[in-house]
């Protein structure tokens, strides 16, 4: 597995495939606009569309002041995506965005995608949630009951954090074959175990270096030692919490960095803050796209991680997860 970004690659982009060399630094999993599926119906929650463009272009035009160049919405398909605003957004402040196909764990699926209509209910095959997702890649992403718009750059899903349910492992294991089938980066949110649910990858025929874990600041990853395993394991580790602090203070989060970078894992970890631009029908937890340069970034350097580690961080390692492969 090779640490160099691959410059001839392209990454999908709401605007097109753009080289992974034009990404600069990247935000790598944020969410533009969050909406609890049915607020936007909601009587006593404004939705002006027009008032929204304006809150996110201040927030990205901020970041990319920041030094900022790619925000990735790892948000996936049905919680406020709302590609037309993204791709007038990106046009209207120049910093890229990669949208994501995929969804969150089972208690946020729709009663579709458990197939009701059996006694037990039973899960989607895996092999559909694959064409789903893989679709949304090759054909488009779906503006629902209008058109399909650009190709999503990322599949992203979420695992129930009590522990993988069967609905869970199928959706994973038909997203790690869409990534695969595509040549776009699988994200993960894990649920109880990192390595179990990247093992539920792996076994899907996924290369680690395809994948990202997700929320590997949580205490109870930092407590198993999961960042390191998932490093060794050769997937990126997504520290991604930035900004948050809870149990786990960004100082913290700096020295975790830096313990990494000084176990020869520099290669493998992606920074994010789980910024939400706008948020609707659930509360806003206060996070700005710019916190990682803005305030991070310091806190690495006082750790001692030194520049050029930190435009690894930033810049390459992003680079090389969105590269699309050849399949």
């Amino acid at each position: 597995m090779s640490d160099t970004v691959p410059t001839a690659h392209t990454v999908h982009t709401v605007l097109g495939d753009v080289p992974v060399a034009d990404l600069g630094v990247v935000a790598a999993h944020e969410t533009l606009l969050s909406v609890v599926p049915g607020a936007q119906y909601a009587y006593d929650i404004p939705f002006d569309r027009a008032e929204i463009f304006a809150a996110l272009a201040a927030k990205l035009r901020a970041f990319a002041a920041a030094g900022g160049g790619t925000i990735i919405d790892a948000a996936g398909m049905f919680h406020g995506r709302d590609l037309p605003l993204y791709e007038a957004l990106s046009r209207a402040t120049g910093v890229h965005i990669v949208a994501s196909t995929g969804q969150g764990p089972e208690d946020e699926l729709g009663g579709y995608f458990l197939t009701p209509q059996t006694n037990p209910p039973t899960p989607w095959p895996a092999e559909r949630f694959a064409e789903l997702y893989a679709r949304e890649v090759t054909e488009g992403m779906v503006v629902p009951r209008i058109e399909r718009r650009g190709p999503a750059g990322l599949v992203a899903v979420g695992v129930t954090r009590t522990g993988m349910t069967a609905t869970d492992e199928s959706q994973l294991r038909g997203a790690a074959r869409a990534a695969a089938a595509t040549g776009v980066a699988l994200s993960i949110r894990y649920g109880a175990d990192a390595l179990h649910d990247l093992g539920v990858v792996r076994d899907a025929a996924l290369p680690a270096d395809r994948v990202v874990v997700g929320g590997l600041d949580r205490p109870d990853a930092v407590a198993a030692g999961a960042p390191a395993a998932v490093a060794v394991s050769g997937a990126f580790v997504g520290i991604d919490h930035i900004g948050h602090d809870g149990e786990v203070s960004d100082r913290d989060r700096a020295r975790l960095v830096k313990d990494l970078v000084d176990a020869g894992h520099a290669g493998r970890v992606i920074l994010s803050s789980s910024a939400t631009g706008v948020a609707l029908g659930h509360p806003d937890a206060g996070v700005d796209f710019t916190q990682v340069l803005r305030s991070f970034v310091p806190l690495l350097g006082d750790a001692g991680v030194p520049d050029d580690g930190i435009q690894r961080l930033l810049v390459d390692n992003p680079a090389r997860l969105l590269a699309v492969r050849e399949h």
